[in-house]
C-alpha cells in the first residue's frame, strides 16, 4: 500500500485555545490512485495535505507512506522525501518571477544534487507541451502555461506522488479543462498517484475515487462509476511538441 493513514489527529495549540484540525481519519491510498480530497473551507482537507505530503505530522495516529512510519522520520529524511517522491502543485502556481520556465523547473533538481539538470528539465516541460516556452519568465506565460510549468516542476524528479491544491482554482474553464486533462494523463501513462484537494464537484468527477471531509472527519468515501474525461489539450499532443 502506498498511504495508510490509521487514525490520524491533529490537533493546533492556539494560546489556551486547542484547535481540532483532523480529529480521526483513517484510509488507505493505492499506487497509481486518482483521488480528489473534498470538502469546504475550515474542513481539514488542507491540513491532511501537508500531512500526506509530509509537510507535517500527525498529533497522534500513524501515518505510513510505502511502509514508512513518517512520524518516525528526522527533519532530513521528510525533507529528502518531499523533494524525491512528492510532487507539489498548488493554486497560485509559486514560480520565481525573474526566472525562466526552464530554470524554475531545475531548482528541485538542485536541492537534491542531481546531475543533467537542463536535461531532465527540458524533458519534463516536454512532458506536459512546453518545449517551447522553457525560455520565457512567468510574465510571458498565461496562467495555464504557468500552471504547466508548476506541474513539470512537480514531476522533474520522478515522484511517486502529485499533491495537486486547487489545480485548476485560478483558471478559466477550458484551461482547467486542459490541466485536468493533463493530470489523467500523467496518472494513465505514468502510474503516478494524483491527489487533488479541492472544494469543487466539478473537479472530483474527473477522478476515481472521492474522500469527503468535514469538520475534521471523513464523511464520505467512495470510487466514482463513470468517471469523466477532461478535453485534451489544444495544443500538440505532448509527443510532438519540439523546439
Amino acid at each position: 500500500m502506498l498511504i495508510e493513514l490509521e487514525h490520524v489527529t491533529k490537533v493546533y495549540t492556539m494560546g489556551d485555545v486547542q484547535v481540532h484540525a483532523l480529529r480521526d481519519i483513517s484510509l488507505e491510498l493505492r499506487e497509481g490512485e486518482l483521488t480528489a480530497i473534498m470538502g469546504p473551507s475550515g474542513s481539514g482537507k488542507s491540513t491532511l495535505m501537508n500531512i500526506l505530503g509530509c509537510l507535517d505530522v500527525p498529533s497522534g495516529g500513524t501515518y505510513k507512506l510505502e511502509g514508512t512510519d513518517v512520524a518516525k522520520l528526522s527533519s532530513d529524511r521528510l525533507a529528502a522525501i518531499r523533494n524525491q517522491k512528492i510532487g507539489f502543485v498548488f493554486q497560485q502556481y509559486n514560480l520565481l518571477a525573474r526566472t525562466t520556465a526552464i530554470e524554475n523547473v531545475e531548482l528541485p533538481l538542485l536541492y537534491s544534487g542531481k546531475p543533467n539538470r537542463r536535461k531532465l528539465a527540458m524533458k519534463a516541460l516536454e512532458t506536459v507541451g512546453l518545449e517551447g516556452r522553457m525560455h520565457h519568465k512567468p510574465t510571458e506565460l498565461s496562467g495555464g502555461q504557468q500552471q504547466r510549468v508548476a506541474i513539470a516542476r512537480a514531476l522533474v524528479n520522478s515522484p511517486s506522488i502529485i499533491l495537486a491544491d486547487e489545480p485548476t482554482g485560478n483558471l478559466d474553464t477550458k484551461t482547467g479543462q486542459e490541466i485536468i486533462a493533463l493530470f489523467q494523463k500523467l496518472q494513465r501513462e505514468k502510474g503516478i498517484t494524483v491527489i487533488f484537494v479541492t472544494h469543487d464537484p466539478e473537479v472530483a468527477e474527473y477522478t476515481q475515487r472521492i474522500i469527503r471531509i468535514r469538520d475534521g472527519l471523513i464523511e464520505g468515501d467512495y470510487q466514482v462509476d463513470h468517471i469523466k474525461l477532461a478535453e485534451s489539450l489544444s495544443e500538440p499532443e505532448f509527443e510532438e511538441v519540439r523546439a
